[in-house]
């Protein structure tokens, strides 16, 4: 399979780019030449990569699901992800950002987040490298992310309440453009996924690829097998699928599934199934399929995990969809919840809500695949979400406090 994106200007076909108020235009530019000349340079490479191993723990294991194998009929395997340092992939690409954000001399990170997860992550980067961080979040997530909000703060970052719209993860990402706007010389917008404009969703899928390069040679060591016959995770903006699928997606005989939230259910709205119902828009800086109203603005939208809440999705799920190469499909809220505590008792694994989202599709799959392989990112760990799954969710499953 011939695939090779984006383009020098950003563009996965018709989707990314660079669309950016004129201020800008020549840090963004700046960005990009800075990431292509230490993308491939040895000592930046080595550096991260040190890191990786020893500040991060990777690479992390892959797992045989045995008890899920055995319960569901295919074999399923997990990429640990939520054995990272800081419980998730997000450290991945919070590294790579904070290295090249201090290679330019920058003063303070900024960024959004919904389920805390980026924001951990990068206050533990700032925190390493030695600078200063604020970090955007919606009163909503707040309250539903107490754990991550306090870790923030214990790492030294200033956590800034957001209060407008829905208060959830698209109007933290508002506000942090915003502040950049204010002073973008010494502040670096270290984005959160494979979102935003050129070079942001190149460069995170570039760190992100770890975990896929990593899943792939795992995979063969274990199984004695080339490659599994399929592959999940969940997409919110898109970093961890993007991190598991870069590497298969030449691999024509893997079938690669991204998982949306559907949220309380198609017919209510309160969902966040960008590619299954958006159309091309944009958002943030870039273009890409959107959940919009006839105006061309970002619709409301919804789901029980507060990392996958977003109206945009990254420029190369959108491209990928629109080639036919990955399956997109949706999980809603019961579904997922149900995944979580399903994982959590059948094989000691509790995950991050949104990571049970690719879990209740694999299990789905499992039924209609009986004895193919299924590799789920397993992208965070569900500490984070604890309080708020017992306080809506702990009595249907046998909880009290």
């Amino acid at each position: 399979m011939d695939y090779n994106v984006p383009n020098e200007n950003g563009f996965f076909g018709e989707y990314g780019g660079r669309f950016v108020p004129p201020q800008l235009e020549d840090v963004m530019k700046e960005i990009t030449e800075e990431y292509f000349k230490i993308k491939d340079n040895s000592d930046f490479l080595e550096e991260l990569q040190d890191l990786y191993e020893h500040y991060v723990g990777r690479p992390s294991p892959l797992f045989h699901a045995k008890n899920l194998s055995k319960k569901y009929g295919a074999e399923i395997y997990l990429k640990r992800e939520d054995l990272n340092h800081t419980g998730a992939h997000k450290i991945n690409h919070c590294l790579g950002e904070a290295l090249l954000a201090k290679k330019m001399g920058k003063k303070k990170l900024i960024a959004e987040t919904g389920a805390g997860q980026h924001g951990v992550a990068l206050a533990t980067a700032a925190a390493l490298v030695g600078l200063e961080c604020d970090i955007y979040m919606g009163e909503v997530d707040i309250a539903k992310e107490h754990p991550n909000v306090i870790r923030m703060k214990i790492l030294g970052a200033t956590v800034v309440p957001v209060k407008s719209g829905l208060k959830t993860l698209k109007e933290a990402v508002d506000e942090a453009f915003i502040a950049y706007l204010q002073d973008p010389v010494n502040q670096f917008y270290a984005i959160g996924s494979v979102v935003g404009p050129h070079p942001f969703p190149l460069m995170v899928r570039d760190f992100q690829s770890v975990v896929g390069k990593e899943a792939k040679a795992q995979f063969t060591t274990m199984t004695g097998k080339a490659l599994p016959d399929n592959i999940v995770a969940c997409v919110g903006g898109g970093s961890n699928a993007m991190g598991l699928f870069t590497p298969f997606i030449k691999e024509k005989n893997v079938n690669i599934y991204g998982v949306e939230p559907a949220g309380r259910g198609f017919k209510t709205g309160d969902h966040a199934c960008t590619l299954t119902y958006g159309t091309p828009g944009v958002i943030h800086g870039f273009k890409c399929y959107l959940l919009q109203d006839e105006e061309g603005e970002p619709s409301p939208v919804y789901s029980v995990a507060s990392g996958l809440d977003y109206p945009g999705v990254g420029p190369e799920h959108s491209y990928l969809k629109d080639i036919g190469r990955i399956n997109y499909d949706c999980i809603n809220d019961k579904e997922a919840i149900d995944a979580f505590f399903e994982l959590s008792r059948v094989e000691g694994i509790i995950p991050a809500i949104e990571s049970a989202h690719a879990v209740a599709f694999a299990l789905k799959l499992a039924k209609q695949r009986p004895g193919e392989s299924i590799l789920i990112n397993l992208s965070g760990r569900g500490d984070k979400d604890i309080d708020f799954v017992i306080d809506n969710y702990g009595k249907d499953y046998g909880i009290s406090r």
